[in-house]
């Protein structure tokens, strides 16, 4: 068959059909209009081209249903149709109405099945991709983020090499040696902190300190804007392009870069469903960003989100676990899954693999030592003394200045002991790092592997310091983690000279493995540092083994013991010494807190307005103070509060057109009031008896940055962030009695 031809002298068209389906349908007209006029096919009709020649338009036969007697039938040589492929019909099941059906679904085996199933998958389409549902929202920004930080890695790792490569064809002379060596990363650091700080100031440093005040509930202008963005991905680059010369990592500034990238989606998916979003919505998302940024740098989306919620956010909500666990196991398995399509690995396994003896990996009696772990041109001549400082033919000799910052991870987990390898024989020095053998870049022969750890420490200690002043985006707990890492080893080291056959335990000796207590070493010291206990689980999924969970777990918990008593975690200090706006904690939980009520820290010099108050009183409060917003009394007798205004919107409101006045009536707030300025309703409030404790724990909670306080309705203060922390200061270090 043909495509179908107009039927001559109807003015119709229809189309041939195979017999024996017992249907009918319906007829257009030359305007495309549908036609109501029967049209009925043979369920037995042997010929396999018979059209039925429908009735002329307007005639009475269209309200009648024609019968199968009364058909004409026409061949296939006298319907002008010539043999071919079915063609899809438009038609009425025969003897019902409503809206017409293909012809192929009428033809196809079991209909009504086909319906069902195809109202279903259309069901299931409408449930799982609806605009603006957190699980594409969640794997957009997982796959988003392991995209960026592969292809980090990638560039890093290409720009790298070339710096080795430059420093290995220069030739012998030191001075060119020299130079190739420095330049580079004073090139490197001088671009990532120029560029980064001309385009915004906000892409510099590790950017979790400003995340963390951003979830106590103060907003912080544009430092969650796109365009910082660029800055904060070009900056990085080139910082650990520059290799460990810098010493620094990328664990803060991706966190700041997935949190940005969260914050952007979130607006986009709200102008996609013209909904605005409720305030506990964004950052929801951005404690789940923030695991995503952790989980796409070492692969570990468990220890990610736990380290975002104790580092990050005061108080977590069980029902965000999914959200965090689900964004952070997309990132974490895309980043994985990008290093097996690039050959770098045969499958998917963990960042740095360790081989760590599994039948015996420690004996009781080393668990003791375990929990003993417990601007741009300053920045060039920052960088110019970093650099000149890891010269590998110079001091940098003595530090393994020629590893990367994965393998001065790498080397420092290894299962051997350096100094029994080195006790009868001396390794020599390559001519480049061997990749199997990454532990002779740590030995001198003058120096043992004692003197180049013990000297990699005490130099990267005032480096790192260094380091971090330097105005470019940069992270601080990858150095960290190596730093704690080359403590544990050095402790590792000692004690298998101290007991080179092991230490007997049960009757039973083992050898020490160094590269246990670099893992339990780099878990305490990072974990101290950040005030956190994820850092345990983080050292599990890194090296894909919890042979150690036992030590390791000891070691951070007796850190974190001994740190929180002692300072604020790192990011804390960052957020003291930047200023930032920040609400301690309470150390301890000290039960003391709860006998420290309001009526003790809370501020009395509280402005109210009444409704009764005239217009010249309002004025001139407005005038004479800067607050945001004003509680609302009933009246000035009776001070009971009952809702507050904004300055904003009582300034605007005091700037309208006042409407005319009889002679001698005075216009009050009240008025005002009544004129459309809109009062908000007071829904908490803090009772003077409330103890400080409670207090704390609501401001942290709800992210409120002030509450009034209430006696029998009366507003009789207010307590903020200032008196807050003034009440913690005072607890925490009594003053002086008088």
């Amino acid at each position: 068959m043909t495509k179908p031809q107009e039927l001559q002298g109807s003015g119709q068209r229809s189309r041939r059909v195979e017999p024996g389906l017992g249907v009918g349908f319906v007829i257009a007209d030359e305007r495309g209009r549908l036609s109501d006029a029967p049209f009925i096919i043979a369920a037995s009709s042997p010929c396999a081209d018979a059209v039925l020649d429908p009735p002329p338009l307007g005639a009475p036969e269209l309200q009648a249903k024609a019968s199968l007697s009364e058909a004409r039938w026409l061949g296939p040589q006298q319907s002008g149709l010539s043999e071919g492929p079915m063609e899809e019909l438009v038609g009425l099941r025969e003897g019902s109405s409503g809206n017409p059906v293909t012809l192929q679904e009428l033809w196809g085996p079991c209909p009504r099945v086909r319906r069902g199933i195809r109202g279903g998958l259309d069901w299931l389409k409408q449930k799982l991709f609806r605009v603006g549902e957190d699980w594409y929202f969640l794997t957009v920004l997982g796959v988003l983020m392991a995209l960026i930080s592969f292809t980090m890695s990638f560039a890093v790792g290409r720009v790298v090499r070339a710096h080795k490569w430059l420093y290995r064809e220069v030739g012998d002379g030191h001075l060119l040696r020299y130079l190739s060596w420095t330049v580079y990363p004073v090139a490197l650091v001088s671009f990532s902190s120029g560029f980064s700080q001309s385009i915004t100031p906000f892409s510099g440093g590790s950017g979790i300190p400003e995340l963390k005040t951003i979830l106590s509930g103060v907003v912080l202008e544009d430092y969650l804007d796109i365009k910082n963005f660029g800055a904060k991905v070009v900056g990085l680059t080139c910082t650990l392009a520059s290799g460990s010369t810098i010493f620094l990592g990328k664990v803060g500034p991706f966190v700041h870069l997935s949190v940005m990238i969260a914050a952007y989606l979130g607006r986009v998916r709200a102008k996609a469903t013209g909904e605005s979003e409720n305030k506990s919505k964004p950052q929801e998302m951005l404690v789940a960003a923030a695991a995503v940024g952790v989980a796409t740098v070492f692969a570990a989306p468990f220890s990610g989100v736990l380290f975002c919620i104790e580092v990050v956010s005061s108080h977590f909500s069980v029902w965000d676990y999914w959200r965090g666990f689900f964004a952070a196991t997309c990132g974490a398995f895309m980043f994985r899954l990008l290093a097996v399509f690039n050959s770098e690995q045969e499958t998917i396994t963990s960042l740095y693999k360790t081989s760590f003896r599994v039948d015996v990996p420690f004996d009781l009696p080393e668990i003791f030592f375990f929990v003993a772990l417990g601007k741009p041109l300053y920045s060039a001549l920052a960088a110019l003394v970093l650099a000149s400082i890891t010269y590998p033919p110079g001091v940098g000799r003595f530090m393994a200045s020629r590893l990367s910052m994965k393998e001065y991870l790498d080397s420092l987990l290894d299962d051997n002991s350096w100094a029994l390898l080195t006790r009868n024989a001396s390794p020599p020095w390559p001519v480049e790092p061997d990749p199997k053998n990454l532990w002779f870049e740590w030995y001198h022969p003058q120096f043992t592997i004692f003197g180049t750890l013990a000297f990699f420490l005490v130099m990267k200690f005032w480096m790192l310091i260094l380091a971090t002043t330097i105005p470019m985006p940069a992270g601080y707990f990858m150095p960290i983690f190596i730093f704690g890492a080359a403590i544990g080893r050095l402790l590792g080291e000692a004690l298998s000279v101290a007991f080179p056959e092991g230490i007997v335990a049960g009757g039973v000796t083992n050898p020490i493995m160094p590269g246990g207590y670099a893992l339990a070493g780099a878990a305490a010291f990072s974990g101290a540092v950040t005030h956190s206990i994820s850092t345990a689980l983080l050292a599990f999924e890194m090296t894909g083994q919890i042979v150690h969970a036992l030590p390791v777990l000891m070691a951070v918990l007796a850190a974190n013991a001994i740190a929180q008593s002692c300072q604020p975690s790192f990011y804390d200090g960052t957020i003291i010494v930047k200023k930032l706006p920040y609400l301690p904690w309470i150390r301890g939980r000290k039960i003391s807190s709860h006998r420290v009520t309001v009526q003790h820290f809370m501020s009395r010099a509280i402005t109210t307005l009444a409704k009764d108050t005239a217009q010249e009183e309002v004025v001139r409060v407005v005038a004479s103070t800067d607050a945001a917003e004003y509680p609302l009394v009933a009246s000035t007798e009776s001070q009971i509060l009952v809702g507050t205004v904004r300055r904003a919107q009582l300034v605007q409101a005091l700037q309208a057109e006042p409407p005319s006045l009889a002679p001698g009536q005075q216009r009050c707030l009240q008025d005002i009031l009544a004129e459309g300025c809109p009062v908000e309703p007071v829904t908490l409030k803090l009772s003077p008896e409330t103890s400080l404790h409670q207090a704390h724990n609501l401001f942290e909670l709800l992210n409120l940055q002030s509450l009034f306080v209430t006696s029998q309705g009366r507003a009789v203060g207010f307590v903020s962030w200032v008196e807050l922390k003034k009440a913690i200061s005072n607890l925490t270090n009594p003053p002086a009695p008088k």
